[in-house]
């Protein structure tokens, strides 16, 4: 197969490059192919008769099944850096951007293997903006909360001319898979209906593994004809109405605060909520008086790294606006790029408008919201928002939230989001101290012991780990803790009735980044075969 888009570099190419900018970066060469392979991989996996095209640019000599093996493993960089541009990056090292460029052309090239579908161009957008979402000014205490880009460094700015660079190649691929498949009734994403055409290439007749209907009197019963259970003429007894569920009492404006405020951490997004309660609250009061007010956006920008708390802080801001009277129920509806983007040309729009419907009256939460940037059905989607914004602006709240390079792209693509997106709040990393605090709270709340000895093993693991854009924060702490958990368990199978004491107390040993060494440790301890059993 021949990709689409002519103007766009094939994989091979890009591999090509990347292994220069990787020589030039000092990165072993085995090391930044393996990135490459899987990253195309990954955003390639749904389109088909990719895989062929991945093993012949590739070297050839590859099957199925290592094309499958790659795609499982670069899927997570799909909303991550790789490990070698997350430590290019956290170096400063000047072949960073370069090493990031090439990992994103490397996307657009894997979007073009085998037919592309919309599914693969949104991949490839929401992987590049994960690359270049390693790009991040270094936060100070004198950073402002609401950043602009007059205060991005020079290194941040070109990483998003880079960015555009990216996504003006993303478009030409989508626009020339457009005209290929133009007037073709193949015009779907093949993952929408796995039995749809061109499922099983010029295959006819029935399809192999669908079930089929049996006829006669074995076979289903109309819904409209008698059944088994019914008699005759008397309608089918139906059953009793769930009694509801009472509703839970609403929380006042000032027990919503003291929630936030008792978060570890987030200095700065606390001040930010803060105010903004002041500024609503004094409209409010204008309002009663009879004063005009000012027409103010209530919609919020959160960005930074996985695990600072974006959604936690999110459904609390729900919460305070309803109880501030802006909202009618206060929900929090959390999504991404899938819930809000259909599988067929013109169904974005409907779907969009659908989770909109169930988000009224509360706050919509768009996660990684730059992968609606780069194709026309995230175009398709983000104008679609931006008309229901405006038709529901009086009980509706919405919250987009990801990396902050590429979320400044995003609000800047479209004129519509960066007039009702004018608050930015930065959710910094962690301190040391903020993720044992946050680790010592998720034990003391699941009834678990925390000494000096465990907090200090936990202290050593976090200067193990490197503080970029792929570091997990909170949610690190809460993997170092179950893990823990697990190992606890295991430490304590072979005793069959623990104290107390025992049930509660973590040790040490206890926190580790894996699982316990359950297989090393059976294979251990189990007996060797002797005589027959030998044989």
């Amino acid at each position: 197969m021949t990709n689409p888009a002519s103007s766009s570099p094939t994989l091979s190419a890009a591999l090509a490059s990347l292994l220069e900018v990787a020589l030039a970066a000092g990165v072993p060469e085995p090391d930044a192919r393996a990135e490459g392979e899987a990253l195309a991989a990954t955003v390639a996996e749904a389109a088909t008769g990719a895989w062929v095209d991945w093993v012949a640019q590739t070297g050839g000599d590859r099957s199925a099944e290592d094309f499958t093996a790659a795609a499982s493993r670069g899927r997570r960089w799909r909303s991550t850096p790789t490990p070698t541009l997350a430590r290019l990056a956290a170096e400063r090292s000047g072949e960073a951007p370069a090493y990031a460029k090439a990992l994103a052309l490397v996307c657009t090239a894997g979007a073009g293997l085998g037919t592309p579908t919309t599914q693969t161009i949104g991949n490839a957008s929401q992987a590049a903006a994960a690359q270049l979402g390693a790009f991040q000014p270094t936060p100070t205490p004198q950073t402002p909360v609401a950043t602009s880009p007059s205060q991005t460094d020079e290194f941040t700015r070109g990483v998003r001319g880079l960015w555009g660079e990216v996504m003006g190649q993303l478009d030409t691929l989508r626009t020339r898979t457009e005209e290929v498949r133009a007037g073709s009734p193949l015009d779907l994403d093949p993952q929408a209906d796995p039995w749809g055409p061109g499922a099983f290439g010029d295959l006819t007749g029935p399809r192999p593994s669908q079930p089929s209907q049996p006829s006669g009197p074995s076979g289903p019963t109309d819904a409209s004809g008698p059944n088994d259970t019914a008699t005759a003429g008397e309608p089918p007894e139906q059953p009793a109405p769930e009694p509801a569920k009472p509703e839970e009492p609403q929380k006042s404006v000032e027990e919503l605060l003291a929630e936030l405020d008792a978060l570890t951490g987030l200095a700065a997004v606390k001040a930010e909520i803060h105010r903004q309660v002041a500024v609503l609250r004094i409209e409010a009061k204008r309002a009663a008086a009879g004063l005009k007010t000012p027409d103010l956006t209530r919609h919020l920008v959160f960005t930074g790294n996985p695990g600072t708390g974006k959604t936690t802080v999110a459904r609390l801001v729900s919460g305070i606006y309803r109880a501030l009277g802006l909202l009618s129920k206060g929900q929090l509806i959390e999504v991404d790029r899938a819930e809000l983007v259909a599988g067929y040309l013109g169904q974005t729009a409907m779907k969009t408008q659908e989770v909109v419907k169930s988000a009224m009256g509360g706050v919509l939460f768009i996660d990684e919201a730059y992968s609606l940037a780069g194709d026309q059905y995230g175009t398709e989607a983000v104008d679609t928002l931006v008309k229901e914004m405006e038709d529901k602006r009086d009980d509706l709240v919405v919250i987009v939230a990801g990396y902050p390079v590429p979320m400044q792209f995003f609000i800047a693509q479209n004129p519509g989001l960066a007039s009702r997106f004018r608050t930015t709040i930065d959710f910094v990393d962690y301190t040391d101290d903020e993720l044992v605090a946050i680790f010592c709270g998720i034990a003391t709340g699941g009834d678990y012991d925390v000494t000096d000895a465990v907090e200090a093993r936990f202290r050593e693991l976090l200067g193990e780990q490197a503080r970029d854009a792929s570091f997990g924060n909170g949610r690190y702490a809460r993997n170092v803790f179950e893990a823990a958990v697990g190992h606890q368990a295991w430490r304590l199978r072979e005793i069959d009735e623990p104290t107390v004491e025992q049930l509660r107390s973590l040790e040490a040993e206890d926190l580790s980044d894996g699982p316990p060494p359950v297989g090393a440790e059976l294979l251990q301890t189990e007996p060797k075969p002797t005589g027959e059993e030998a044989s």
